[in-house]
């Protein structure tokens, strides 16, 4: 089992946490991470885009000019497609961009995940996130003792008001539950802040 230092919200070493070789020390599996990353991506699209076709779109009731004679192009409907104000031909309608990939790709996922920012020495263990006042200047204060430079994405295991609130307001950081962690998260924040108790917790979930 993989060891690592843990901090106290001052950024100083108080000690160490083992974590668990099956959750933080696989070795990443880029291609299912994508899998998954796209996944996600995919279930949040909303798809309630939609355009008219020349059977819906106003007017054309009749044959704008006779078929012979004029020697123009026949024509049916002033709302056919190549008329302006015309139909859309093939165009998107509302659709449901969602899909399920299996659960132990997820979990395989979420592992690799995990384990890249151990490798990347990105994963940062603090024993509690715990302050009185809710106020952003201390926020930024304890992200500065942890030497977050960037993104961070901060994990509890259980809720915690002071901590969110003090925090929403700060670009490039999120705060998260353990049981609302995800992969695009993972990857997308460079920076991984866990609390000793949501350490534990994760490893009870995908152990």
């Amino acid at each position: 089992m993989a060891k690592v230092d843990m901090y106290n919200i001052e950024g100083a070493v108080i000690g160490s946490i083992e974590l668990s070789d099956a959750i933080f020390g696989i070795e990443p599996n880029a291609n299912v991470m994508h899998l998954v990353v796209l996944n996600q991506l995919a279930n949040r699209r909303q798809g309630t885009h939609s355009t008219k076709t020349r059977s819906e779109v106003r007017g054309g009731g009749r044959k704008p000019y006779k078929q012979k004679g004029t020697g123009r192009a026949r024509q049916g409907s002033i709302r056919s497609a190549q008329w302006i104000k015309g139909g859309i031909i093939f165009g998107p309608k509302p659709r449901d961009y969602s899909y399920t990939v299996p659960k132990k790709v997820k979990r395989l996922a979420m592992k690799s995940a995990l384990s890249s920012k151990l490798n990347e020495n990105n994963l940062i263990v603090v024993d509690v996130m715990n302050f009185e006042e809710i106020k952003t200047k201390t926020m930024i204060k304890i992200l500065a003792n942890l030497k977050v430079q960037k993104t961070a994405l901060l994990v509890m295991e259980g809720k915690n008001d002071t901590v969110e609130r003090s925090t929403r307001n700060i670009i490039g950081v999120k705060t998260a539950l353990v049981n609302t962690i995800n992969v695009f998260d993972l990857l997308k924040f460079e920076k991984l802040i866990v609390t000793k108790e949501a350490v534990e917790k994760i490893q009870e979930v995908y152990v």
